[in-house]
């Protein structure tokens, strides 16, 4: 459902992502990580059309990002890291915008929006602006619009950041749902515990390149490869992490720290 080649992009002389290659297959739960910096979303931003590649190419469920951009966008929802949306609108005025866009027929969007605001428990203030909301209401607001015409690939930038435990658990849930009805799921997080427990295959980016792709056990054997302790059995996505993108000083520090 997604395919990068070749994926590149410069910023004058700043190479942010270099030459990434990447597949994602339906119904699958990518987890795409990496430091701050990396290229993460640098990279989302190409995968979805935002952003021109300066070499490369993408393709959503075969269709060309850049020479079909409509009829690939209408595939997507999406995520973004900061839910920013226009404040004066209602939470239901918001989704029906969003439905206009994707050329929802009214009923529809009206019986969807009606569906997710009460999933994520807010429909008793579906007519209040979001410029009131609180940073969880405003995130699940734009999970909502993410998911109303149910799009076959969901792209999400840190999707749980200030969502509280119950919440988080949710959009948890959903998105396993999500994948068993055959939705492709692109997140990225920095929160590794849920990366580790919820996505089949990892990526990691570090300085623009794609250093490994795989299920655990996959980075486990790259990282034993490299002769790193964090490549033993029962090792922790955050060892593995720590180890593959040269963070394990990091890690002693923090033991160390810890007592």
């Amino acid at each position: 459902m997604i395919k990068a080649h070749a994926l590149t992009k410069h910023f004058g002389d700043v190479v942010a992502v270099d030459g990434v290659d990447l597949e994602v297959k339906a119904g699958e739960i990518f987890g795409f990580l990496g430091p701050n910096g990396a290229g993460k979303t640098t990279t989302i931003n190409m995968l979805i059309g935002i952003t021109a590649p300066t070499s490369g190419k993408v393709t959503l469920g075969g269709i060309d990002v850049f020479a079909e951009p409509e009829k690939a966008k209408a595939l997507v929802g999406y995520v973004p890291d900061q839910p920013n949306m226009y404040e004066k609108l209602t939470a239901w005025e918001f989704l029906m915008f969003v439905a206009n866009i994707y050329g929802m027929e009214r009923s529809r969007a009206e019986r969807r929006a009606a569906q997710l605001l009460e999933m994520f428990e807010l429909s008793d203030r579906a007519r209040e602006q979001t410029g009131g909301f609180s940073h969880g209401m405003r995130q699940k607001t734009v999970i909502a619009a993410a998911l109303l015409h149910e799009p076959k690939i969901l792209f999400m930038d840190e999707p749980t950041v200030g969502l509280d435990p119950r919440s988080a658990r949710q959009v948890k849930d959903i998105l396993r749902e999500l994948a068993r009805e055959g939705v492709t799921v692109f997140i990225t997080t920095h929160v590794l515990e849920i990366a580790e427990r919820m996505c089949d295959r990892i990526g990691i980016i570090q300085k623009g390149k794609l250093l490994t792709v795989g299920t655990m056990e996959d980075l486990r054997r790259v990282a034993a490869a490299k002769g790193a302790s964090a490549g033993e059995n029962g090792s922790t996505l955050e060892d593995l992490f720590l180890e593959l993108t040269g963070g394990a000083d990091y890690a002693e520090v923090s033991r160390y720290l810890e007592g």
